[in-house]
């Protein structure tokens, strides 16, 4: 009996399946339309999944009926089976046994290629996504996007839209008026769909429908559309949209680029996931599971002293302390030569994000003043809890202005407006002599305020003394990064990102000369344990930009454990800043500020490729934390990074998602993450699964 290979796709609204033998060839597909079961019931009880009383239940029904109509007895004559979609969960397994889970993004590239091996472009709309995939010659892999948790654009628009003027979706492209101008908004399904009403009784119904298809092909294009700027040559359409000629016509006029849809178009995602398990069975038991991981070892002591720390600082040991707000750049150095206690009020927001349930209060709470969630959520949570009182509030106009406007409010509401101290620090331009002398002035005069406030002069040889503290630290956390650049990986970023040494508040204190003494003893140790067993080369080498999430690690979990991909390093430890001079502290601290690159995004973007270069980077991911509002990780940033690193032949994936609030994550982070990676795999490894033993 010839060996069959089964390929899965489960979107948000269809099922597909299909089977090829040994030879590739398609023996037989299925699309289908899912819908809820009667019952209502999510899952089984554990009685029997073939029951069909619950979802998996059904699906495990729907495989076995494919199957059987086959001509096979089961899963039993299966080689092996690879699944992909939106809806493959965690416990799919348990009711339907597959051998690997792929990316729908990987899935459709590997789909197409099966019918167009030389194909460059494909474009995939589905129920509930849509994505674009583009093969960078330069780069020798594949690049891709994916729209937003918007549903403008995807399969659910069209189906909205059938069902209101009472016409199925398959029949659109049939009385569409290709000829018409009516126009329709894209910004948005639900809007989009309820303004046909309007028109219902003004137009013809063919004008209607090509209107409606025309704002989908551009929907889907305003989503996904700037992945094919520049590219000229076929995009094979695929996907359940695909079905609509009306769609495809839209499309090829908007791009210039000739449409080309499938025969088998809705089953592209099961086909290439069947062709991925022909490919998987031959690779198996050949597939090294380690990628490179860092060597498991006991927790680190630095990261328990960095966060004990923090812990001390913000819980108050010191009550006779003068407390200060602090933004997260005003330069610890200052307040540590005048002894006060500082409260880093982003930080503080952040470890609330560990408790989900006092981060809601606060945005209800934040809510009920006037704060939606267009503020970025660091700052609700500020407004929605309450604070110590401090003695002065301290902050840096840029690169947060939203920050240092909540900060005044929140001056305001405490009563303390007259306490506040704002850095007047450059928008643009970086590091340059005249900024250098703005931003030493600014410091001049925040010093001359707060020995005002604080009733005490600032001691030149305190400041003297945190400078050369902290350049004591930075001369060890220099040699902690220069071990991280020349080894194989050492700490997993998911432990690492958190010591975030940029925002520490510790510069200028001995506490953190003896966190980053320890920290480099212990990468020391790591490497001689390692020794040959892992050269620098053998594994991915990833490069996480601006924050984590910080209500848990799961999301840098999937990356480096789920997908073997490790994180070398985290933009947040670069200690890109030169030496202090300690007879010149004011202009020290203004180059330091200035070149720590968030202040200056074009300093930041040179600092991140040539870092990156250093290191060995193979790959960047940046969190793109609250959806491109943050003035830290904007679109504009993005795009000029993303450029930025493809002249170096460096992919860059981007993760739209917030720091802070879980409810709003999207769906599609770990498709996302999973498709990045597999392309990754493929350019080093030759497939998409791993390396090679």
């Amino acid at each position: 009996m010839e060996k069959l290979y089964l390929g899965i796709d489960i979107g948000s609204t269809t099922f597909k399946a299909a089977l090829v033998n040994s030879r590739g060839r398609i023996r037989e597909t299925l699309y289908r339309r899912t819908r809820p079961v009667d019952s209502g019931r999510v899952r089984c009880s554990g009685v029997c999944s073939k029951c069909g009383a619950c979802n998996f239940g059904q699906l495990r029904q729907t495989v076995d009926q494919f199957l059987t109509d086959c001509g096979l007895n089961g899963l039993e004559d299966i080689a092996c089976t690879v699944v992909t979609g939106s809806q493959i969960v965690e416990d799919t397994k348990e009711f339907l046994p597959y051998d690997f889970r792929v990316s729908e993004v990987t899935a459709h590239v590997a789909g197409a290629r099966h019918f167009y091996p030389d194909c460059k472009a494909i474009l995939d709309v589905g129920g509930q996504d849509s994505k674009a995939m583009v093969f960078r010659d330069d780069m020798q892999m594949w690049n891709y996007k994916m729209s937003g948790i918007c549903a403008a654009g995807t399969g659910a628009f069209l189906d909205s839209v059938a069902a209101k003027l009472n016409v199925p979706v398959e029949k659109m492209a049939d009385r569409a008026n290709y000829d018409n101008d009516l126009e329709f908004s894209s910004v948005c399904a639900v809007l989009s769909a309820t303004s046909i009403n309007k028109f219902k009784n003004r137009f013809p119904l063919g004008d209607i429908v090509g209107g409606a298809c025309r704002a989908q092909a551009r929907t889907i294009m305003s989503g996904v559309g700037e992945i094919f700027l520049g590219y000229k040559g076929d995009i094979i359409f695929q996907g359940g949209v695909a079905y609509n000629r009306a769609v495809a016509h839209y499309l090829e006029e908007i791009t210039g680029n000739k449409i080309i849809t499938p025969s088998y178009n809705g089953a592209m995602g099961a086909i290439g996931a069947a062709c991925l398990a022909l490919e998987f069975s031959g690779l198996q038991n050949k597939l090294d599971d380690t990628c490179g991981l860092p060597i498991p070892h006991p927790p680190l002591k630095s990261i328990s002293l960095r966060a004990e720390s923090t812990r001390r600082d913000f819980t108050g040991t010191k009550k006779d302390s003068k407390l200060v707000w602090r933004n997260l750049f005003f330069p610890s150095e200052l307040l540590n030569a005048f002894g006060v206690r500082a409260l880093t009020l982003e930080t503080y927001a952040a470890l609330m994000a560990r408790n989900q349930r006092k981060v809601r209060k606060a945005f209800d709470r934040a809510a009920c003043v006037g704060f939606s969630s267009e503020t970025c959520s660091f700052l609700r949570v500020l407004e929605g809890i309450k604070l110590p009182v401090p003695d002065l509030v301290v902050s840096t106009s840029q690169p947060c202005q939203q920050g240092e406007r909540v900060f005044r409010d929140l001056a305001r509401n405490y009563g303390i407006e007259d306490k506040c101290i704002s850095l007047q620090t450059p928008a643009a331009g970086g590091y340059c002599d005249f900024n250098v002398e703005l931003l030493a002035s600014e410091f001049e005069r925040a010093v001359y305020t707060m020995e005002k406030e604080f009733n005490t002069k600032l001691s030149m040889d305190k400041l003297r003394e945190a400078c050369e503290l902290s350049n004591e630290a930075r001369r060890y956390a220099m040699m902690c990064n220069e071990l991280r650049y020349e080894s194989a990986p050492l700490i997993r970023g998911s432990e690492a990102i958190y010591f975030a040494n940029v925002f520490s508040q510790l510069w200028g204190r001995r506490e953190m000369v003896d966190i980053q003494k320890v920290m480099l003893n212990e990468f020391t140790a790591i490497k001689e344990s390692i020794g040959d067993k892992v050269k620098r080369e053998d594994t991915h080498r990833l490069v996480w930009l601006h924050l984590p999430p910080f209500y848990d690690r799961s999301l840098l979990d999937y990356v480096e454990l789920t997908c073997r991909a490790p994180i070398v390093f985290e933009e947040v430890n670069f200690v890109g800043w030169t030496e202090l001079d300690i007879n010149d502290p004011y202009r020290a601290l203004a180059r330091k500020l200035l070149s720590t690159g968030y202040m200056d995004p074009a300093l930041r973007v040179r600092s991140i490729v040539e870092e990156g270069k250093k290191m060995g980077m193979t790959g960047c991911i940046l969190y793109n934390h609250g959806f491109g509002r943050c003035s830290m990780s904007d679109s504009s940033f993005a795009k000029h990074l993303r450029e930025e690193l493809a002249a170096v032949g460096i992919s860059l994936l981007t993760l739209d998602g917030d720091c802070v609030d879980k409810t709003t994550d999207p769906c599609s982070t770990e498709t996302k993450i999973s498709a990045y990676i597999e392309a990754l795999n493929e350019k080093k490894y030759g497939n998409i699964f791993g390396r090679l033993k």
